[in-house]
């Protein structure tokens, strides 16, 4: 037999009994398994899906995990569109610059998450699969109840993460800080109306879901879980409705949530206001129907803002509103698209209605109307 091979096979011998013994060492299994685990697991994470929605909260948020979410869509992004006047309402408004930046966007197209990065905003593409929500959604159309559901869900999520938020259509114009306005004595939820009853803690308060203050607890979260759930026995109603809906049947003493109803004096709308740039807050375009009606009237409503602010002289707006001259736009566009919708509907019930009950049902489409509009 070669030598060299006896030589070579005894070295082999002599290593696999060493490797043996640093095995059932205790001490160089922790050392060199510590050391490989210290190594990055490029292979393994690399297949984990990114968490973009953590990533976009952290971003917007501030300290105390608070921020402000709005859903915009391809319609909403047009040049000189709604995107355009709720921005410029946070550059006018009185300590609402800083907000921008804790603002998150919630796309739901391509085309309006690509403007929102153009923007330099918080921006966090949520996508349905089988669903196009680019276009305009219609009041009360399908796909507009299917974007109101969507939404809902979407913001069920960002509670269950731990985070409070004031949720704002995106034709709700900032002309102050609301953070200021909002009550800070533990309230749950914090809603906005179409009409106000002067009772804060009335749950009769027909409440508007464009503008909200949620708080994250256990309660809350239950609140929305339950609201999403009631949504396949409510076919053909929007999430807002059925949310008041859960209010008169006594969701909120069951849940042992604490709802403070908002003052349309400081968060009003298009459907009941104050009408008073001294006191408004936020002003919500609701009761329109079309997003070319609201982009008109918003852009009158700020117009007024900005000619009230220059005869403050520098004080305070709330103080100077007593001697100011500046008029509350009358919202002509808004109100004629909800006629032409009013008139669209008196009409399908006189053609689908027997004619003795028609003037009864056009009559209290009209009592409607001019309750929440005039």
């Amino acid at each position: 037999m070669d030598p060299s091979k006896v030589h070579v096979g005894s070295w082999l011998v002599l290593v696999s009994l060493l490797v043996l013994e640093l095995l059932s060492s205790r001490g160089w299994n922790r050392s060199i398994w510590t050391s490989i685990s210290s190594f990055p697991q490029q292979n393994e994470t690399s297949s984990l899906p990114k968490d973009e929605l953590k990533a976009a909260l952290e971003g917007a948020s501030m300290e105390n995990k608070t921020l402000v979410i709005t859903v915009v869509n391809k319609a909403y992004t047009k040049e000189g569109s709604l995107l355009d006047l709720f921005l410029q309402s946070f550059q006018l408004g009185e300590d609402t610059q800083f907000l921008r930046n804790h603002l998150l966007l919630v796309a739901v197209d391509q085309t309006s998450f690509d403007r929102c990065n153009l923007q330099g905003l918080h921006c966090y593409k949520l996508m349905t699969d089988g669903v196009d929500f680019s276009g305009e959604k219609l009041y009360m159309s399908n796909d507009f109840i299917k974007m109101m559901w969507s939404r809902t869900l979407f913001l069920a999520d960002v509670l269950r993460r731990g985070y409070n938020f004031i949720f704002t259509d995106m034709d709700v114009m900032w002309l102050r800080n609301p953070f200021e306005r909002l009550s800070h004595e533990g309230e749950d939820l914090q809603i906005s109306c179409d009409v106000y009853n002067g009772q804060p803690s009335d749950w009769a308060n027909p409440i508007n879901t464009g503008f909200y203050f949620v708080a994250s607890n256990n309660k809350t979260i239950t609140l929305f879980d339950t609201w999403y759930a009631a949504k396949n026995e409510s076919e053909g109603m929007k999430e807002q409705d059925v949310l008041g809906q859960l209010m008169r049947e006594g969701v909120i003493e069951r849940l042992d949530l604490r709802v403070r109803f908002l003052d349309t004096l400081y968060f009003g709308g298009f459907c009941s206001s104050g009408r008073d740039y001294g006191k408004v807050v936020t002003l919500h375009a609701n009761c329109c129907r079309t997003i070319k009606a609201k982009i008109r009237d918003l852009r009158a409503l700020l117009n007024g803002w900005i000619k009230f602010k220059g005869q403050s002289n520098g004080t305070s707006t709330e103080q100077s509103n007593s001697t100011s001259t500046v008029r509350w736009p009358i919202h002509k566009a808004c109100i004629r698209s909800w006629r032409i919708e009013l008139n669209s509907t008196s009409t399908l019930n006189q053609t689908s209605t027997p004619s003795n009950q028609t003037s009864t049902s056009s009559n209290q489409t009209v009592i409607h109307f001019n309750q929440t509009i005039v």
